[in-house]
């Protein structure tokens, strides 16, 4: 009977252990970012944070990617809980356009917020006398990794325009610092990049050599066929020697996440996020335009209950 006594002790002690390592188990939150220089990654770091903190028992890590094709994909495996990303990349991701990246139809994603706007930057070194879309024609640029949100920006806007990467001298796919240095070196012209205001990378360039932006007139970003795209203006002064205001094109970036993640973390992360705007926009000025009145708008895809759950709770919905 002692035996069995003792046996039976040791069982209920093992199941209490295992229990309660169930229980005390860590939530796993991988941020999906892009480029170190670009603006997704400074904004993941401070959402990492606001998690580590405020969401009990999380492991929070941040992963700079390609942007928002590569982070799609990664949230549709499972490889990551949250992903910034561009609203016509998750429209196509959502739709499974394989031209943009997209294999099959990414149905296990989910929106937490529309966020800010990324503008399309085109720049050039102004030696190079490229001061319109057309002066692009023959010079050499870059328009970021292949088949990333940003190249598929670029596409969309040269054909707009009625150019095409033939018109070109030389075209490299490369993120944003690798493009900026090739400028500095005399190895590239131009780069376009789809980013938020005030973005790392050409404060650098413009820091370093006298640079001249090209407009998007508002014509050619009426014959854009997605309703992503949107007119905008680069405010004068955003970057040294920036004297004027640019025309240009806007596109809303998203913040996403998967039907696996759970609804309590889901809610905590949005809650989290507007809990805390005033830090995040310490972490990058391009996250002061994020809102609450905007987070629900026009998004391509389902929301995640949990943050549908938050945006009922305020009055947002």
């Amino acid at each position: 009977m002692r035996l069995t006594k003792k046996i039976s002790l040791f069982a209920a002690a093992a199941a209490i252990t295992a229990s309660t390592a169930v229980l005390a188990a860590p939530t796993f939150i991988n941020v999906l970012t892009g480029g170190t220089s670009g603006v997704y990654y400074p904004i993941g770091v401070a959402l990492s944070q606001l998690y580590t903190n405020g969401i009990e028992g999380s492991k929070t890590s941040v992963q700079a990617t390609k942007a928002s094709v590569e982070n799609l994909n990664l949230l549709q495996a499972g490889r990551g809980e949250l992903a910034f990303a561009l609203g016509d990349s998750v429209a196509d991701a959502w739709n499974g356009v394989e031209d943009a990246g997209f294999k099959a139809p990414l149905k296990k994603l989910r929106a937490i917020a529309g966020t800010y706007p990324n503008y399309i930057q085109i720049v050039a070194n102004a030696e190079s006398g490229i001061k319109s879309l057309e002066d692009l024609k023959g010079k050499r640029i870059s328009v970021g990794a292949p088949k990333s949100g940003t190249e598929l920006n670029a596409r969309a806007i040269f054909k707009a325009a009625g150019l095409s990467y033939e018109d070109m001298g030389k075209v490299e796919f490369l993120p944003y610092a690798e493009s900026v240095e090739l400028i500095k070196n005399r190895q590239l012209d131009a780069t376009l990049q789809s980013s938020g205001l005030g973005m790392a990378a050409i404060r650098d360039l413009a820091s370093t050599m006298k640079i001249s932006f090209v407009s998007i007139p508002a014509d050619v970003t009426a014959k854009i066929d997605n309703a992503a795209y949107q007119a905008a203006t680069i405010p004068a002064g955003t970057y040294d020697g920036q004297d004027a205001d640019v025309p240009t094109v806007a596109i809303t970036n998203i913040l996403v996440s998967h039907e696996g993640v759970s609804d309590d973390v889901a809610y905590q992360m949005t809650k989290l996020m507007f809990d805390n705007l005033d830090r995040l926009g310490t972490a990058h000025s391009a996250a002061k335009d994020i809102k609450l009145e905007t987070a629900t708008k026009n998004l391509p895809i389902p929301l995640h209950p949990g943050a549908e759950r938050y945006y009922k709770e305020v009055g947002a919905l």
